[in-house]
């Protein structure tokens, strides 16, 4: 099987790009070009821009912009994130100025890399709990799950599958992912537009949070003093975690186009593993410009646990750093599985 087939059928069921546009602006007396036809490169080529200047305005000068950042007319793209991009030309002549916006789409370089894994240890997992959310803190397991009515916050000894403590949440919510950064549980909830914020120790809710420019709310992870939130879509936001503020954000592309339904997340050696839903694998993705650099095929797992009526999709990744091994189970799943990954 190619590698390309195998992608698409473990996770990827790639959404191909459009050609990319003019973004409505009004009628300007200039045109910008790009040397793509249908405005879309990949990111290990060159951006090569020019204007038409068809009522030969005398032009003082051209200030070229890229995802906000000042650029040449010449631009190589390694360093300028994937996806969906704005260039914009400001040309300044006799006195006054004008702007062309025009749509690109910049696409990863690379396929990504197939990778598998090795089952070192099975643990018992609750067969009721939906699972959205999962992390590790002090190798203890906290776990969030979804449904209305049934969604909670919990703590629990991952190797007994004992809950050690548990919030219930009130049953209007539908819990979402979470993630544990300065002794706080940032907790997501999917369309009511809000977070909530706990003490890791106790339980107790210190605060709450609204959604920006995200509607929805779905998976969380953090590095250092960044909080990665996903939405459903291909895009995944930066959050300040004093503010929660959503700063900027990355879309998550391969070498054929975006990867919406990036769910479940977590922070792994400089990477970020995510589930995708209704999809039994999980991405790689390089934080600093959304690449997919990689797939695990986790199809195989659901075979493993006790089949009833209420199964659901895999969901639900945690990296311990103590064993430097990852986690996953499902949505009512009965196990928890560690796992090594092997890259193929």
């Amino acid at each position: 099987m190619n590698s390309f087939k195998q992608l698409t059928i473990i996770f990827l069921g790639v959404l191909f790009i459009a050609c990319g546009t003019n973004t409505g602006q009004k009628k300007s007396d200039f045109k910008l070009n790009t040397n793509s036809k249908n405005k879309t490169f990949s990111n290990s080529e060159t951006l090569i821009l020019s204007i038409d200047n068809p009522k030969g305005h005398t032009i003082d000068s051209i200030l070229y912009t890229l995802d906000g950042k000042k650029i040449q007319k010449s631009t190589p793209l390694i360093n300028f994130k994937l996806g969906k991009q704005n260039i914009e030309v400001t040309v300044y002549f006799n006195n006054e100025h004008q702007s062309v916006v025009q749509n690109i789409t910049i696409l990863n370089s690379e396929v990504p890399k197939i990778y598998t894994y090795k089952i070192i240890n099975e643990y018992p997992h609750d067969m009721t709990s939906y699972t959205q959310g999962l992390e590790f803190f002090n190798d203890t397991l906290y776990e969030s799950t979804g449904q209305y009515k049934e969604s909670k916050l919990r703590k629990v000894d991952y190797k007994s599958g004992k809950v050690l403590k548990n919030f219930n949440l009130a049953d209007a919510y539908f819990g979402e992912g979470l993630t544990i950064l300065n002794n706080k549980i940032y907790q997501l909830t999917w369309k009511k537009g809000t977070g909530f914020v706990y003490d890791v120790n106790t339980f107790k809710k210190i605060d709450s949070f609204k959604y920006g420019k995200s509607k929805e709310g779905w998976g969380l992870t953090h590095n250092k003093n960044i909080i990665y939130k996903s939405d459903g879509t291909e895009k995944i936001w930066l959050l300040n975690p004093d503010t929660l503020i959503e700063q900027e954000n990355i879309q998550v592309y391969t070498n054929k186009g975006k990867i919406v339904g990036i769910n479940e997340m977590e922070w792994v050696n400089g990477k970020i593993y995510a589930n995708r839903y209704q999809k039994d694998g999980v991405a790689i993705i390089n934080p600093k410009n959304g690449a997919v650099i990689g797939v695990i095929d986790f199809s195989p797992l659901k075979k493993l646990v006790t089949q009833h009526e209420g199964l659901d999709v895999l969901n639900g990744i945690a990296y311990n750093p103590k064993t430097n091994t990852v986690f996953v189970t499902g949505k009512r799943w009965d196990k928890l599985f560690e796992v090594e990954i092997i890259e193929n």
